[in-house]
């Protein structure tokens, strides 16, 4: 990299020095230096020589240049685990739009170096007859507690403090006494924090599966590109049940023997447990985990381990990406086409794509595997970008479960306005006779106040977008107007329908609150749990609830999204969809994908033994080609017909968008200054394949008095959006504005 400047960080552990500082790149070292790249730098005022990393290298000096420092050289043998952190940072902050702060603190989330937790042990000086001898003595004087330890030692001649204090009861003031008297010393070495459950260690030994025919193609295939020195993507597209983690497993088993590491990402905190457990069994202790619930401690121990090569497995949500691992071999995204794994704080970055160049970086494979992959990852393989595999039968042998659609307009007609269908009540009804387990499933995700007719089933749908409109209701002045969040297109609420002039039409809402008090009135003998946002608070409560569930402690377990990933339950013989409406109105371009994926998944949960399965969807649009094709366990057709709406409609992956969000403390100059950008970039991108949308007011248009503006600008080009970018972040500087008043975000997976 050529440039005059270079802006180094010198230590994100301590706020004082929380910010790049910038140093002239004298001539000796001109052309060199990289991002990164560690140097020695002059700092404080006394010019102490310390370590810092290169952030940036530019021409633009930020100070007059005749003031700044000198970089002083480059450090030998400089690139390291953090090095690798830095310029990952930087990839970062120059895809997705951040300040780099924001990047590296991403990277490198462990902010400062915690106390390391001391473990203390009494070993005995003397031999063991000296040791009795001694304890006799104190027994004579009465001094018990002396003599209790001495007596112990005699028997075993170390033993752990915790142990001593606790169940010997002897005080600090005893142990120090016969430390003076020379008869015993306190070793103390530090340690790790646990963050492995407690009954982990004594769980059953784990015994090998025989990979099926197919399994074993996929683990050949990859392993044969790893040990040829090709590096590529891979996408598992793999039926629910059909025993992808099996082939993770045996990859993993692989790379240690290559001796590389591994990273499995799973989308849920909720799953961490579940999968750690089947790891585990497996691999040991050089399994760790990560999570946001592990204390800031916790994080930091297991970051040092990896970093020290004590663990090869690192298993957790988007954060343990970053793990630093010096000899990565292989990064795994399970459930790959989950929401959770893009970043809705800056920088918003996708963990696909990151894990894309950090395996880049590390010539490391990326194995990305789900039932439903997202139409981007499929999208990329039908082009030939990905290689892909394919599991299309279940590994315990069983069927696909049964599907029913059942049209609640039907429902409706005939009289029964349960939230319950007929079909439903009545399977419900044979599965509490039979024994046999039940999910209801209701997705709130995404909800956001769409508006359909329940007699026909007509959704109120912004004629620009092609996604529904959202009511809003001014409670004070008793009216609702639908507005589209995506260009502010609004007009008043209505009151019947524009089809078919029915006055069942209206916003829809249910809860899983009212689910269960309904199961406890039309089924008073079932016993029902309860799994939301509600009832998980917790830090084991997700284990609770599945851990009764799976022990056969309930009949019926009614949940949101949460119930459906992942989870394998042998008695589960019936899943109900309650609503699938509330995720295909989501007022999102990604409405219908995420419904298709949420109606399979759900249905993944039934008949996963044995015992046959039956899933009953209720939806007022059984016509719709999400519900359809979800029905139907059918993925082809529906990336086909999702995929030529989305080119139709401009949308990612056939093209790209870019939200820019403008947040302003005053309402006026929010309006402005977001109406500011969006003409630059008119100014400057004069390019009829460029379309913008707004600027308008966001979705929720005010948080904690910030008022919040959108525009959007959507071109077939990534490069085209990262350039707008660049053009934006330089106005920004250039007007002065606050950098964090803007933020960017590249192929958006929520709205505004």
């Amino acid at each position: 990299m050529t440039g005059r400047f270079a802006n180094i960080i010198v230590d994100i552990s301590h706020e004082k020095v929380d910010r790049p500082f910038q140093y002239r790149i004298p001539e000796a070292l001109m052309g060199q230096l990289e991002v990164g790249m560690a140097v020695m730098i002059p700092f404080g005022l006394g010019n102490k020589r310390i370590k810092g990393y290169v952030m940036e290298i530019t021409d633009r000096a930020e100070y007059d240049e005749h003031k700044l420092k000198a970089v002083d050289s480059i450090v030998k043998d400089g690139v390291s685990a953090q090095s690798d952190s830095m310029k990952l940072a930087w990839w970062i902050r120059e895809n997705y739009g951040s300040t780099m702060i924001a990047a590296l603190k991403t990277v490198l989330p462990v902010k400062k170096k915690l106390k390391q937790v001391v473990r203390k042990t009494i070993v005995c000086k003397v031999d063991t007859e000296t040791a009795a001898a001694r304890a006799e003595e104190f027994a004579q004087k009465h001094q018990n507690a002396k003599a209790r330890l001495m007596q112990e030692l005699a028997r075993q001649p170390a033993l752990p403090q915790p142990l001593v204090t606790g169940k010997l009861n002897v005080t600090g003031q005893t142990i120090q006494a016969l430390e003076k008297a020379e008869l015993i010393e306190v070793q103390a070495e530090g340690t790790y924090r646990n963050v492995l459950p407690e009954n982990i260690a004594v769980l059953n030994s784990w015994q090998k599966k025989q990979l099926s025919e197919s399994q074993q193609a996929i683990v050949d295939s990859i392993l044969h590109d790893f040990r040829a020195d090709v590096r590529r993507t891979y996408l598992i597209h793999g039926v629910t049940g059909s025993g992808k983690t099996e082939v993770y497993m045996e990859l993993i088993e692989q790379m240690m023997v290559e001796g590389r590491q591994a990273i499995m990402l799973i989308p849920e905190i909720a799953l961490t447990y579940q999968t750690l457990m089947r790891f585990y069994r497996r691999f040991g202790d050089r399994v760790s985990v990560m999570n946001s619930r592990l204390s800031a401690g916790e994080r930091s121990d297991q970051y040092e381990r990896a970093a020290r090569g004590d663990i090869d497995i690192m298993i957790g949500p988007r954060s343990a990406l970053f793990t630093p691992f010096e000899r990565l071999g292989l990064v795994i995204i399970d459930e790959e086409h989950e929401n959770s794994y893009k970043s809705e704080s800056m920088p918003k970055y996708h963990a696909r794509e990151v894990a894309g160049e950090l395996c880049r970086m590390k010539n490391a494979s990326l194995v990305l595997g789900s039932a439903t992959p997202s139409v981007e990852s499929y999208y990329r393989a039908k082009k030939g970008e990905l290689k892909l595999f394919t599991l299309k039968e279940r590994l315990a042998g069983g069927q696909l479960p049964r599907v029913y659609v059942e049209d609640l307009r039907s429902e409706l007609k005939s009289g029964n306005r349960s939230i319950f269908s007929r079909r439903l009540y009545g399977l419900i009804n044979d599965r509490l006779k039979r024994g046999e387990q039940t999910i209801l499933f209701i997705n709130r995700r995404g909800y956001a106040g769409f508006v359909s007719c329940r007699a026909c089933g007509h959704v109120m749908k912004c004629p620009h977008c092609d996604v529904s409109l959202s009511e809003h209701t001014d409670r004070y002045r008793n009216e609702s107007r639908l507005v589209c969040h995506y260009c502010g297109y609004n007009t008043p609420g209505v009151t019947n329908c524009p089809v078919c002039g029915s006055k069942y039409i209206l916003g829809f809402r249910a809860g899983t609150q009212q689910i269960e008090e309904l199961l406890h009135r039309e089924f008073p003998a079932a016993r029902v749990l309860r799994m939301d946002a509600d009832t998980t608070k917790s830090k084991d409560s997700y284990e609770q609830i599945l851990s009764q569930f799976a022990h056969e402690e309930a009949d019926i377990l009614v949940g949101t999204q949460m119930i459906v990933k992942g989870h394998d339950f042998a008695k589960v013989t019936l899943v109900g969809i309650l609503a699938a409406d509330m995720s295909l109105h989501a007022g999102d371009y990604r409405a219908g994908e995420r419904t298709f994926q949420l109606l399979t998944q759900a249905a993944g949960r039934a008949g996963r033994s044995t015992l046959p399965g039956e899933v009953v969807i209720q939806t007022y649009q059984p016509e719709h080609y999400a519900v359809v094709h979800a029905a139907n366990q059918d993925y082809e057709h529906f990336f086909a017909e999702e995929i030529a709406y989305r080119d139709l409609m401009m949308y990612p992956p056939v093209a790209h968008m870019m939200a820019v969000l403008v947040l302003a403390d005053n309402e006026k100059a929010g309006a402005m200054q977001a109406q500011a950008l969006a003409e630059q970039v008119r100014r400057q991108f004069d390019d009829k394949r460029l379309v913008m949308i707004g600027p308008t007011e966001a979705c929720i248009g005010k948080i904690n008095d910030i008022y919040r503006y959108i525009f959007y600008i959507k071109h077939r080009e990534y490069q085209v959006l990262t350039a707008v970018k660049d053009v934006l972040e330089q106005t920004i500087h250039a007007m002065q504005w606050n950098t964090d008043s803007v933020q960017f975000d590249f192929d958006p997976m929520n709205q505004y």
